[in-house]
């Protein structure tokens, strides 16, 4: 099942970039209308838009998921379920192409929906109560966002039709445009794990790493910022792209922050996807949508590469994700060792790699904008503070001491790996400069003085520097440094966010429930319903009881009662 599903998802992505080639050189849309059903005057369509765009982010999600499968059937090759496995992933890929594929709101709503579902699935594969935890906090997260599109749908009756792609411009002249941009933003805040919705995200890593590798690259969490660039018309101008500018920029510096506090293996990576995350929704917040989908594609490369090498380690470890155990990786797995530190690299920017060619244009065009000084410190702190986690990163795994066993076996010879791997490997050094020509019909033109210029190299020097003294410092100075600051639970904790949007939402609501349980439930309903029914029903019914046992005394009791009344009636009235 492995071999045929990636030979398929492969096909599927050669052809797309085929198409993707012809689309691009004649600017060509083709909007495709499905008749499902038609019965009397009823009829159910299913549109489907293909342009440039659509094709390009499906030719890469097949060739990451591809990669995925085929990567798949060594790293899952212990688990009974595997085929079950990869049909998860195969509905999840699906319900990917449903959302990039459609013009239409109802139809983004089923794939958006999907990719919840399916990922809950994925999310508590391991079936444990750390993995439940994780599925519970991840589906209710994207719940919120579930909710936000279904007003949507309702929103857009107004216009007549779902197709959203005919009523942009149009929506910009009703009062409907407001509500409809607010609900949109808010659901893909809560997809891409955006403030206050940023828990989900760590937690997910309890999923197998191969989905780490899908979901948490390509797919689920970049679904938000997909719908954000088909809206992007509707959404220029609004107030809320201000507010999703600066929640973005705070994203990205959290993220950045907690990273280099974290010393689990995949969660560093899963913080470094949610500060990339925040930096394609904010350049998208600036009106840069071609920029947030060049980084975008950029991003889901050398991400999904990382996240493999990661699992690799892992697995070659005894299951062990903790960087601290971790060392001299290099000199035993030289390949895998490549790998990681050319998509670690990539991620950090340096030049000519793909990371480079997006981060690079991003943060200069931030430079050209008319900006002030709060983002534009976001943006260059959390560069700099990128580059300071990838490199404490590499220095934990490839230059320190091995710390884990005294006797021990690494190799890096599993083929099957490395092959879906090096696929990645090409893609994650070539990917920028190609994407650049494809997507950019004119280079963007930027003049800037100097120092602006080399800011990149200033705080990107200082992250290595960083990086470097954070990485040799011994045990001892470590705990002094934390100690030092005392706020290394705040940073290290995501703001207390996991906490505050776990305990701090369910306490007051299941202290609510308690309270109308415990007066309701059990109070004034069981005095006046169950119990007290009964209770009135009892009293009457010995009531009733007593009059039928002493019917005759009652009849004489009555007759000389009545015999009374009469004659005192007499008396009065004669």
């Amino acid at each position: 099942m492995c071999f045929i599903s990636f030979f398929f998802l492969f096909m599927f992505m050669l052809m797309n970039m085929v198409f993707m080639l012809y689309f691009l050189m004649s600017n060509t849309v083709v909007f495709l209308e499905w008749e499902i059903l038609s019965f009397n005057s009823m009829n159910i369509v299913f549109s489907i838009l293909l342009d440039w765009m659509s094709l390009l982010f499906m030719m890469f999600v097949s060739l990451i998921s591809s990669s995925v499968i085929f990567y798949s059937k060594s790293y899952m090759s212990s688990e009974l379920n595997l085929n079950r496995f990869i049909i998860l992933v195969l509905m999840f890929v699906f319900s990917m192409m449903l959302l990039i594929l459609s013009p239409n709101i109802i139809s983004i709503f089923l794939g958006w929906d999907g990719l919840g579902l399916v990922s809950y699935g994925l999310v508590i594969f391991y079936q444990n109560i750390k993995s439940y935890n994780a599925g519970m906090l991840t589906v209710l997260s994207n719940r919120v966002g579930d909710v936000m599109l279904l007003m949507v749908i309702a929103w857009m009756v107004n216009f007549g039709s779902w197709n959203f792609i005919f009523y942009l411009e149009l929506m910009k002249m009703d009062f409907c445009s407001w509500v409809i941009s607010f609900l949109i933003i808010l659901g893909a805040m809560t997809k891409s794990a955006q403030i206050p919705f940023s828990a989900w995200l760590p937690a997910a890593m309890a999923a197998p790493t191969p989905v780490s590798a899908l979901v948490h690259s390509s797919t689920l969490v970049t679904a938000g910022v997909y719908l954000l660039i088909r809206f992007n018309s509707l959404l220029i101008g609004t107030e809320f792209l201000k507010m999703l500018l600066l929640v973005s920029g705070l994203t990205m510096f959290m993220a950045g922050i907690s990273a280099v506090y974290e010393f689990d293996l995949k969660k560093i990576i899963a913080l470094s996807t949610l500060s990339q995350l925040g930096l394609m929704m904010s350049i998208l917040s600036m009106g840069f949508s071609d920029l947030a989908f060049f980084h975008l594609l950029t991003h889901a490369m050398f991400k999904a590469l990382l996240f493999m090498c990661a699992g690799m380690i892992i697995h070659m470890l005894n299951d062990n994700q903790d960087i601290r155990y971790m060392g001299g990786l290099s000199i035993y797995i030289p390949m895998t060792s490549l790998c990681f530190n050319i998509s670690n690299l990539s991620l950090c920017g340096i030049p000519f790699l793909s990371g480079f060619y997006s981060k690079d244009l991003i943060l200069e065009m931030v430079s050209m904008s008319n900006l002030n000084f709060i983002i534009f410190f976001l943006y260059y702190f959390s560069t700099g503070l990128t580059v300071f986690y990838s490199i404490r990163l590499s220095l934990y795994l490839m230059v320190n001491e091995f710390n884990l066993f005294s006797v021990y076996n690494l190799y890096d010879e599993d083929y099957t790996m490395l092959k879906s791997m090096i696929l990645l490997l090409f893609m994650s050094v070539v990917s920028g400069s190609f994407l650049s020509w494809f997507i950019f019909s004119y280079p963007y033109m930027i003049f800037l003085p100097i120092n602006l210029k080399i800011m990149v190299i200033y705080v990107s020097v200082s992250g290595i520097i960083m990086g470097w003294l954070i990485s040799s410092m011994n045990l001892y100075s470590l705990n002094k440094f934390l100690k030092f600051f005392n706020l290394s639970s705040f940073f290290s904790g995501m703001w207390f966010m996991p906490n505050l949007f776990t305990y701090g939402v369910n306490y007051s609501v299941l202290k609510l429930g308690n309270s109308l349980s415990k007066n309701i439930d059990f109070g004034w309903s069981e005095l006046y319903s169950g119990q007290g029914f009964y209770n009135i029903l009892k009293n009457y019914s010995i009531i009733f009881n007593m009059f039928l046992m002493s019917n005759f005394k009652i009849y004489l009791y009555s007759f000389v009662l009545w015999m009374l009344f009469m004659s005192m009636f007499m008396l009065k009235w004669f």
